[in-house]
């Protein structure tokens, strides 16, 4: 289990997938192994094309899919309840550090986007709050980073959970 876990939040639509994919670029840049998770919302999402083979494994009952490749491999899983979220990083190979998106809820240290066109009032549990991103200033608990700052952002994280590379 990696022992580092982010959790980027934010209103809908206020950036956090951009955030997300900066950050993992300049973690990578850096030399950490990397994984995402993201929740989404809505039961019944699909990731594979409908018609395609693995979609109708599915459509008639498996309750595991597989798709193989020489290079990736994903599995699609049935499921009788939501999993938490420390039950899914369990599930992950190892790691340096996760970063997921969404999960507000989950208890886990948080990272808010705030973008002017979105509001300015902050959705997280401040005692999950460890920092804030937005394009404005703004008066935050938790030390705040602009929008543009991807590298000060990851030095933050690294100097907060003692990140190191595995």
């Amino acid at each position: 289990m990696p022992k580092t876990v982010v959790s980027i939040i934010g209103k809908s639509k206020s950036g956090k997938t951009t955030l997300i994919e900066k950050l993992i670029a300049e973690l990578k840049r850096r030399g950490y192994r990397v994984g995402t998770i993201k929740h989404h919302y809505h039961a019944g999402f699909e990731i594979d094309i409908p018609g395609k083979d693995t979609w109708r494994h599915a459509e008639a009952g498996s309750d595991v899919v597989v798709i193989a490749a020489p290079d990736r491999i994903a599995t699609i899983r049935r499921l009788e309840r939501e999993l938490e979220l420390d039950e899914i990083i369990a599930s992950l190979p190892e790691l340096d550090i996760v970063i997921t998106e969404g999960f507000k809820r989950a208890g886990k240290p948080s990272i808010e986007v705030v973008r002017s066109e979105r509001g300015l009032e902050l959705v997280a549990d401040p005692s999950q709050l460890i920092a804030v991103v937005s394009e404005v200033e703004l008066s935050t608990p938790a030390p705040l980073f602009n929008w543009n700052d991807v590298s000060g952002i990851v030095d933050f994280i690294e100097s907060t959970f003692k990140l190191k590379q595995t």
